[in-house]
């Protein structure tokens, strides 16, 4: 019988969670307690915000069923790792889609994750190869992580920066969020030592060491911290402002593309217009626009719709049925 109250409780929310219905008689020989116990352990398991539902009658049972929050989940070995191995894999491209909240997902797993678990995720990571891969240049999954729990902790953090001129140098800052732009991952932070906000990119930067001190967050940049992003990497060589309009509800393009690749907005005609900036080729800005599946109209700079032409005339003749 157990009569340890916790160790009973997260055997009974490990059984829960295995998506079935469970009748009250074969949780309680599970457990080796009574009926009774059983239902008072569900109850508490409710007051802890757990949504165990009962059915009565004689096939009647409890069953965890999604609720208004989600509760902590209890993984077994082989869970966990596949969870952080599928995290690892799509944190290391700035992939659309697999943004902050993602890294921020695998920095929690990975803080708890056991040492026997933690070398496993690596190994099995290590010995295999992804078909398929972000455009952007890969980094390593530990950096995002350390990023991620210095955000999430507002914990001064020091890294080693490479600038795009080949400049090294070491860096204090406070850092505020980790921006995925669809190929890059970038850091925006404040930079303590030139007193001034500053955009990292994140496979430039290494050696990333949480100081432990805390900080106090500050005023952000005016428009908030994606605009201060666009506006920063508008700054940089080679960046260009783009417009392109689109037949569809924004609602329906904003479902389609990155958040941070630009600004929609409502087209006069009932459609959509979003208006960026990227230092990209334009080449992807093109191809990335066309996998939207939306109808669009490039409306400038110029060079993007020649770029979009040409992407479709060689598109177009990729089609054409060769003479024997």
């Amino acid at each position: 019988m157990t009569t340890d109250t916790p160790a009973r409780l997260l055997r009974l929310l490990s059984l829960l969670q295995t998506p079935r219905e469970w009748p009250g008689g074969e949780l309680a020989d599970r457990l080796g307690v009574s009926r009774r116990t059983v239902r008072r352990d569900i109850e508490r398991l409710r007051e802890l915000g757990y949504p165990v539902q009962a059915t009565l009658g004689a096939e009647g049972g409890y069953r965890l069923v999604a609720g208004k929050a989600m509760p902590p989940l209890l993984l077994d070995d082989e869970e966990a790792v596949a969870i952080a191995v599928g995290l690892r894999a799509g944190a290391g491209h700035a992939v659309a889609g697999v943004d902050e909240a993602s890294v921020r997902a695998l920095a929690k797993l990975e803080q708890v994750l056991p040492a026997r678990l933690r070398h496993r995720v690596t190994t099995l990571q290590a010995a295999t190869t992804p078909l398929t891969g972000g455009d952007g240049p890969s980094i390593a999954p530990e950096t995002l992580t350390a990023l991620a729990s210095a955000v999430t902790g507002r914990e001064r953090l020091r890294f080693a920066y490479r600038a795009g001129d080949g400049g090294e140098s070491h860096r204090l800052t406070e850092p505020y969020r980790l921006v995925s732009t669809g190929t890059r991952w970038y850091l925006v932070a404040y930079d303590l030592e030139r007193e001034d906000w500053r955009t990292f990119r994140v496979d430039r930067l290494s050696e990333p060491f949480a100081t432990g001190a805390r900080f106090t967050p500050r005023e952000l940049p005016e428009g908030g911290v994606e605009e201060y992003l666009r506006r920063s990497i508008w700054l940089h060589q080679g960046s260009y402002t783009f417009t392109v309009r689109f037949a569809d509800a924004p609602e329906t393009v904003a479902a389609r593309l990155p958040k941070s690749l630009g600004r929609l907005e409502t087209y006069r005609d009932g459609g959509s217009a979003l208006t960026g900036t990227s230092s990209e080729p334009m080449e992807w800005l093109a191809v990335r626009l066309g996998l939207s599946g939306c109808e669009f109209t490039v409306l400038e700079p110029e060079e993007l719709v020649s770029c979009v032409r040409e992407l479709g005339g060689r598109l177009s003749r990729a089609t054409d049925t060769p003479d024997p």
